[in-house]
């Protein structure tokens, strides 16, 4: 369900969602302008592609948190990233950032207002089966730690 979990290794998810945003400035600073589009090997993301796709993802989980809430029983709506990434070369890493932590923001609010129960609500991915919400919140602290360590790699 969680392809992601490996990540997380006891961490609370909605803590890790909280700081990554102030992590991917850290690390975007200490990577540099000149280190943004290096690739760690051919056909491998740069910098600033991952945190393209980061702010790709982010709308996403937005749609996600929202229509689980809203419906009963939501059908999740999958996603190719390797054809949403073929357009990575239009987004800037100042850009991209700001949607990210813009986006994320919102995310944190509304999970802040969702009541505990939330958690348990089902949902059902056509390509991983039925889920929570809680399952999509693991699963965006686990993403996010995916990429940070792929970060973290190039810095």
């Amino acid at each position: 369900m969680n392809p992601y979990a490996k990540f997380i290794d006891g961490q609370e998810p909605q803590s890790v969602i909280a700081e990554t945003a102030g992590r991917l400035h850290a690390i975007a600073r200490t990577i540099g302008p000149a280190g943004w589009e290096r690739r760690p090997e051919e056909g491998k993301w740069n910098a600033r592609e991952i945190v393209a796709h980061l702010a790709d993802t982010e709308i996403v989980f937005a749609m996600r948190l929202r229509q689980t809430l809203a419906e009963p029983h939501h059908v999740i709506q999958p996603f190719d990233q390797d054809a949403w990434a073929a357009h990575y070369d239009a987004y800037d890493m100042g850009t991209a950032l700001e949607v990210f932590a813009r986006i994320r923001d919102w995310n944190l609010q509304l999970l802040a207002a969702a009541p505990a129960e939330s958690m348990s609500k089902p949902v059902t991915h056509p390509e991983r089966g039925t889920m929570t919400f809680g399952t999509i919140v693991d699963k965006m602290a686990g993403h996010d730690l995916n990429h940070i360590a792929q970060l973290e790699a190039l810095a």
